[in-house]
């Protein structure tokens, strides 16, 4: 197992990140981050903290659990449970950024749009990870993203955060399946 990003350093890719946000979205009244359980709505969570540092505004803040769209569903014996999918503001017309930790295959980001939008119209939808690891099966892509990392089928990138891991500082792992 090899740490490739470290607390410092996921710290710094979400400022960067909210400050892209603030700079391509000129009214963002109209903008809502909507982060993917788990990980996502905490780096959601944390964007729009360092946006409101920056401009002194909050973004709407939804959660979706994929759980039920997912296309695997029933493939497998194991049971997931799902969590609340949480959207309390009118998506219509709105800039949706949907937030998740690793974008890999393209497979959660569509059942995350879809559950979006069987919600409401919104104006558009973006994507933003925290990483990009390649390897897409859907043709889906991230406008915004922390940091590319290559990996290979048989590798895995775990995202690790104090929020879910009782951790006392974040890291990100690469590691062999």
């Amino acid at each position: 197992m090899k740490i490739v990003l470290n607390d410092e350093e996921i710290k710094n890719i979400i400022k960067t990140l909210a400050a892209e946000i603030v700079k391509r979205y000129k009214d963002l009244s109209q903008v809502a981050l909507v982060g993917i359980h788990t990980n996502g709505v905490y780096i959601a969570k944390r964007l729009n903290e360092e946006i409101f540092i920056l401009t002194g505004k909050k973004l709407n803040l939804g959660v979706v659990d994929i759980t039920f769209y997912r296309d695997d569903i029933g493939l497998s014996d194991i049971i997931k449970l799902a969590k609340d999918t949480e959207i309390n503001f009118d998506i219509n017309g709105k800039e949706i950024i949907l937030v998740d930790d690793v974008i890999y295959t393209g497979r959660t980001i569509r059942a995350a749009m879809e559950q979006i939008l069987e919600i409401g119209r919104a104006k558009s939808i973006t994507i933003l990870a925290l990483v990009d690891r390649g390897l897409r099966e859907l043709p889906i892509y991230a406008e915004f993203v922390g940091k590319v990392i290559k990996t290979l089928p048989n590798q895995k990138i775990k995202v690790l955060l104090k929020e879910d891991n009782k951790l006392k500082k974040d890291k990100i792992v690469l590691y062999d399946e």
